[in-house]
């Protein structure tokens, strides 16, 4: 892959709603233009989520693979399919994301080395048991600096989140891990609405 292709603060995320099976992400750069795609086969017991440079799906740019069979505190790593080396893993934390949602940064050797949760509490409970038609907001975090926001743009039938690792200044988290948050947040988060 490409290094280009991760070298930019912003991206967009957009996932249709209603995709009767499977779902499709888009994953655009600044420019608007396609930076990734991917197409969710459905009824998976085991998510594996790979990330194309296009389309067409002849190019893998990034795999995100669950560790456990439907598990709620599941582990996916992050694999870069032009090694086949991991660059990191992400882990939900299962019950503590059933109010509000968590994910654990975890390095090469499974240490954690950061999260990334949903803004607050209180709009998190308002979300999941009121309405969700107030967007969700997440922070990253590594180290006690902040790496990343993910927003999600209120849209009733096409979910879009904005990815902004703009706040990573020093380089701490790889935006290949980042990228691979902002999947999951739109893949495993967005079923529960």
């Amino acid at each position: 892959m490409t290094s280009d292709v991760l070298n930019h603060s912003t991206y967009l995320i957009r996932r249709k709603i209603f995709k009767l099976f499977g779902g499709a992400f888009h994953i655009y750069d600044p420019t608007g233009q396609l930076a990734f795609y991917s197409r969710l086969k459905a009824f998976k017991l085991k998510e594996d989520i790979r990330l194309y440079t296009g389309e067409d799906m002849k190019t893998e740019a990034l795999v995100i693979k669950a560790r456990q069979v439907l598990d709620i505190s599941a582990t996916y790593d992050v694999i870069d399919p032009s090694t086949n080396q991991q660059v990191g893993a992400l882990r939900r934390k299962g019950l503590k994301s059933m109010l509000k949602d968590e994910w654990i940064f975890m390095d090469t050797n499974d240490r954690e080395i950061g999260y990334v949760k949903e803004d607050s509490m209180v709009l998190a409970l308002v979300r999941r048991f009121l309405t969700n038609l107030i967007p969700q907001k997440y922070h990253g975090d590594i180290g006690g600096s902040q790496v990343c926001t993910f927003k999600q743009n209120f849209n009733p039938f096409v979910m879009k989140i904005t990815a902004d690792f703009s706040p990573d200044i020093n380089g701490l988290l790889d935006r290949r891990l980042g990228i691979a948050a902002a999947v999951l947040l739109s893949a495993i988060e967005g079923r529960q609405r």
